[in-house]
């Protein structure tokens, strides 16, 4: 924590070269880098990781082997990790949007393929551009109607996915110009049967629905998993903003089918798409029909097989994948939110989250916070300044800001340990990031201890670009003896 504005502020500590990825050889080497540099193991309270089993394991994994030794170092799995897996696990799992993803991949094979067929796209967008004009489905303006692009998406890279979709809806009569370019004149007969596959599939309203079905719920997550790549967010924030995305979810289950249905068949009408009669049978799309396939109409089918089915498995897996929210010790960090008046305050479950950490709160600080905290609700609910706050976070700053963080020493002490839990580690991601243009293909044989220094300070460049030149000149030259005074 900034002892002077109350914020939290994350470190870039180092990079370590590890042999095997085992969590007995990873929790020594973390270990190794606290001791180096002076910080006691018995301080951790928080861990955070991506939620694989080497680090998760209830039994052998890495957060347990560290939470053996110290107790307050609980472990929250990377809320945006668990949002990807849920959107793009289950989507691939049903059976019925399966077949988009893979239509998807095909279809950035041949019309990605190549240098020339992205010119291809590119060129039949800008003769598009006219004609949207004229039809009223665009407008001018300063920063519209840009080139889009097909970029691949990536299991890792948050909101891949949904930009792909956006990119599809916006790009469909591009794409299929290109691909009956790539059908009439072909490179080989592979590219041919292909474009025709994927053509005819673009051209159908199965598709048509599955893609704004599906941008339309990766829509609706897009926003958390947005604000789960902040480095301010904080834990009741980011179980707030789950607890949203439930609640949209389930509105959208309720009362989202009619819109979306129009919005489809109205870009069916445009495209010149046919649209099936919806109280006529359905025809599973490129499938022969099998003896156990119901016969059902397509009104039952895109809204009960498709429509609920999709949500409700989403919902579902949102709920087992984010099942920590449900913790006692997350329940309790909610009743710290200063929204609304301090509405969620209660004092029983801020003791109960004080027991939490042994360490900071003794039996005597017990006694004492009971006693801080009604103090405390009174004064904040009374107190202009603190009106209006929106998060832990923005308390903290405001109770520093008024120096009331030392009035209510043990209640900031407090809002400390639920501010340094980790919510996401995208500040992470982002650091491996950063290695790869540190680390590029002219400075590929670097060793650990150079591409480490270079690493900390372009990652921690706030910091160093207040150390002044002459004060490096200086610390360089008085390394050693050298021939020339820099």
């Amino acid at each position: 924590m900034s002892i002077k504005k109350g914020a939290v502020v994350e470190r870039f500590i180092c990079v370590v070269h590890v042999k095997d990825t085992t969590a007995l050889s990873l929790r020594d080497a973390i270990y190794s880098i606290l001791v180096e540099y002076a910080l006691s193991p018995t301080k951790i309270r928080g861990q955070g990781y991506d939620g694989a089993s080497n680090m998760k394991g209830d039994s052998n994994g890495l957060k347990t082997l560290i939470m053996n030794e110290t107790k307050s170092a609980y472990y929250i799995h990377c809320f945006a990790h668990q949002l990807q897996l849920t959107l793009v696990a289950v989507s691939k799992k049903k059976v019925d949007c399966g077949w988009l993803f893979e239509l998807l991949s095909t279809m950035l094979n041949v019309v990605g393929g190549s240098c020339k067929r992205q010119e291809m796209l590119n060129e039949s967008q800008t003769q598009l551009v006219p004609k949207a004009f004229e039809d009223g489905e665009i407008v001018s303006g300063k920063g519209l109607n840009q080139q889009l692009g097909l970029g691949r998406p990536g299991d890792t890279r948050w909101g891949s996915h949904y930009k792909l979709l956006l990119n599809v809806i916006v790009l469909h009569p591009a794409i299929c110009e290109v691909l009956d370019m790539i059908f009439e004149n072909p490179p080989n007969s592979d590219d041919r049967a292909k474009a025709d596959r994927v053509g005819d599939a673009l051209m159908s309203f199965d598709f048509i629905f599955m893609v704004h079905l599906m941008k339309t719920i990766f829509g609706v997550a897009n926003q958390l998993n947005i604000a789960l790549q902040k480095k301010d967010q904080d834990i009741v924030n980011a179980v707030s903003l789950v607890k949203l995305t439930k609640e949209r979810l389930q509105q959208m289950r309720e009362d989202g089918w009619e819109s979306l249905l129009t919005s489809v068949i109205s870009f069916c009408d445009k495209r010149g798409i046919s649209v099936p009669n919806m109280d006529e049978e359905y025809a599973h799309l490129g499938r022969k029909k099998r003896g156990n396939q119901q016969h059902v109409t397509n009104l039952y089918h895109f809204r009960v097989q498709v429509f609920l089915a999709i949500i409700d498995l989403q919902l579902q897996e949102l709920n087992h994948q984010f099942d920590e929210v449900s913790m006692e010790l997350l329940l309790c960090m909610t009743c710290l939110n200063p929204a609304n008046s301090f509405s969620s305050f209660d004092k029983s479950k801020l003791l109960r989250l004080a027991e939490f950490y042994p360490n900071e709160f003794s039996s005597f600080d017990l006694l004492c916070l009971e006693d801080e905290l009604d103090n405390f609700i009174h004064d904040m609910q009374r107190d202009e300044r603190f009106e209006g706050l929106k998060d832990i976070g923005e308390l903290s700053k405001k109770l520093v800001e008024s120096t009331k963080h030392e009035t209510y020493r043990l209640i900031y002490l407090l809002i400390k340990m639920v501010l340094i839990l980790p919510v996401a580690t995208a500040t992470v991601e982002r650091a491996f990031s950063a290695m790869t243009i540190v680390k590029s293909k002219l400075r590929n044989s670097m060793g650990d201890q150079l591409l480490n220094d270079c690493l900390v300070t372009y990652i921690e460049k706030d910091v160093f670009l207040q150390i002044s030149d002459d004060d490096i000149l200086n610390r360089f030259q008085n390394m050693r003896t050298r021939r020339e005074q820099l």
